[in-house]
C-alpha cells in the first residue's frame, strides 16, 4: 500500500502544507493552534476536531473536502463507489428536467421511500439500501412531474432526500457536494410544499452538510430560519431535533453558552414527547444525552464526553443510533490514553452494527490510525484494532 492508498487526516495535512510551502510553525499560527498539537494531527497521535479541521483548511487555502476524501480505491467498497456514481447520474438527470424514471402511485412509493428509511435506521444491508436509491430518485420525480398527487410526492421528496439520500452518502463516503445536490433538492420541494415541518427537515439535515464542509455560519443560518411549530407530538420531536442540531453546531463553533441553551430547550420538549420516532429522527432524552457527548468530543472535553456516555443505554434507540453512540463513546476513549482497550471494543461495537461508519468515515479513520500508533503487540485489543485498521484500507 502506498502513500496516496494510506490516506488519513495527518497525512493528507502533511502533503499541503509541505505543498504549499508552510512549515509547521507558520500553518500552525495561520489556524491558530500550537505546532505540537499540529505536529501531533499530521503524525496520527491527535485526531482533529470539526473546528481545528475548518481552521488548517483555511490555513493551507484549501477544502476541507481534500483534507477528509477517502483514498483511490475506496475502503470497504464491494459495489459501494458504483452506487455513489448511479445516485450521482440520477440527481444530475432530476435537476436537469429528465429523471427517466416511471411514473407509479402515491401509495407505491409511499412503501418504497419508508422502507429504504426504515433500512438505513436498522442499519441493514447498507450497500444493497444505497443500490435501491437511484432507481427510487428517478421514480419519485418523474411522478411529481406528471402532476398527481404532487403534495403528498413533495412531502415524500423531502423526507427521501434528508433522511436517506443524504444519509446514505454520508454513510458511503461520498463527496460533500454530491450530497449538496440532495440537500438542494429537498429545499426545492419543501418550499414546493409550503408547510414547517419539511422545512425543519431540510434545515437538519443542510446543517450536517455545512457541518463537515466547515461552514459553522451557514449550519447556523440554516437552522435559525426555520421556526417550528410545538402544537403536535411529530412536530415536537422535530423541533427538539433542530434544537439538537444547534447544539451541535455551536459546539463546532465554540459557543458553548448557546449549547446549553439549544440542549435546555431539547431537554424540555423530550420530556413531553418521550422516546420517540418521528421521521425517522428517534428524539428522545437517549438522543439529547448522545448529542451532549457530541458536543463535548467537538469542545474537546472527553472525560465529561467519556462519562455522560457511559450513563446512557443505547439499546433504548434503533440501530442506527446505537452505531452513532458507540462511534462517539470509542472517539472520546481513544482521547484518553488509559482507555485506548475500551476505545477498540467501542468502535468494534460500532462497526458490527454498520461497518461503513467505521471503514469510511474519516474521522474515524484517523482515530483508529492513532490508536495504532500507541497499541501495544499481544495487548488485549491489538490484533482487533489491526483487523479493524485493515478493513478501513490502513497500513497496518
Amino acid at each position: 500500500m502506498d502513500a496516496e492508498e494510506a490516506r488519513t487526516i495527518g497525512w493528507a495535512l502533511w502533503r499541503v502544507r509541505n505543498a504549499r510551502g508552510k512549515s509547521l510553525r507558520v500553518a500552525a499560527g495561520l489556524a491558530g493552534m500550537s505546532k505540537d498539537t499540529l505536529n501531533r494531527i499530521e503524525n496520527g497521535q491527535r485526531s482533529p476536531t470539526l473546528a481545528e479541521l475548518r481552521a488548517l483548511a483555511d490555513a493551507l487555502q484549501i477544502s476541507v473536502w481534500e483534507l477528509t476524501r477517502l483514498p483511490v480505491p475506496a475502503p470497504a467498497n464491494g459495489h459501494t463507489d458504483s452506487t455513489i456514481e448511479a445516485v450521482r447520474l440520477a440527481l444530475m438527470a432530476v435537476n436537469h428536467g429528465h429523471p427517466g424514471g416511471m411514473a407509479l402511485p402515491v401509495e407505491a412509493l409511499r412503501a418504497r421511500v419508508t422502507a429504504t428509511v426504515d433500512a438505513l435506521c436498522r442499519c441493514e444491508r447498507e450497500r444493497e439500501t444505497g443500490a435501491t436509491l437511484p432507481g427510487l430518485i428517478r421514480d419519485l420525480h418523474t411522478s411529481i412531474a406528471a402532476g398527481r398527487d404532487v403534495p403528498e410526492l413533495l412531502e415524500l421528496s423531502v423526507w427521501l432526500h434528508t433522511q436517506a439520500t443524504v444519509a446514505w452518502l454520508r454513510l458511503a463516503g461520498a463527496e460533500l457536494d454530491l450530497r449538496e445536490q440532495g440537500i438542494m433538492l429537498a429545499r426545492r420541494a419543501a418550499g414546493e410544499h409550503g408547510t414547517a415541518a419539511p422545512m425543519g427537515l431540510v434545515a437538519a439535515a443542510g446543517a450536517g452538510v455545512a457541518l463537515d464542509t466547515g461552514a459553522f455560519d451557514l449550519a447556523r443560518a440554516g437552522l435559525d430560519e426555520v421556526t417550528m411549530p410545538t402544537n403536535t407530538p411529530q412536530t415536537r420531536q422535530l423541533a427538539g431535533h433542530l434544537a439538537l442540531r444547534q447544539s451541535v453546531v455551536a459546539a463546532a463553533d465554540q459557543r458553548p453558552g448557546d449549547v446549553d441553551a439549544a440542549l435546555e430547550y431539547a431537554a424540555e420538549l423530550a420530556a413531553s414527547t418521550g422516546e420517540g420516532n418521528a421521521y425517522g429522527l428517534a428524539f428522545g432524552p437517549t438522543n439529547i444525552g448522545q448529542f451532549r457527548i457530541t458536543g463535548l468530543v467537538e469542545a474537546g472535553d472527553h472525560e465529561r464526553a467519556v462519562s455522560i456516555a457511559e450513563s446512557l443505554n443505547p439499546e433504548v434507540q434503533d440501530r442506527v443510533r446505537q452505531a452513532y453512540y458507540w462511534v462517539n463513546y470509542g472517539r472520546a476513549l481513544a482521547q484518553l490514553r488509559s482507555r485506548h482497550d475500551d476505545a477498540v471494543r467501542a468502535l468494534r461495537r460500532a462497526e458490527l452494527i454498520s461497518p461503513h461508519r467505521i471503514q469510511r468515515n474519516p474521522t474515524i479513520r484517523a482515530v483508529l490510525a492513532m490508536l495504532l500508533m500507541h497499541s501495544r503487540r499481544g495487548s488485549a485489543t491489538d490484533q482487533e484494532l489491526r483487523d479493524m485498521a485493515s478493513r478501513a484500507a490502513l497500513p497496518v
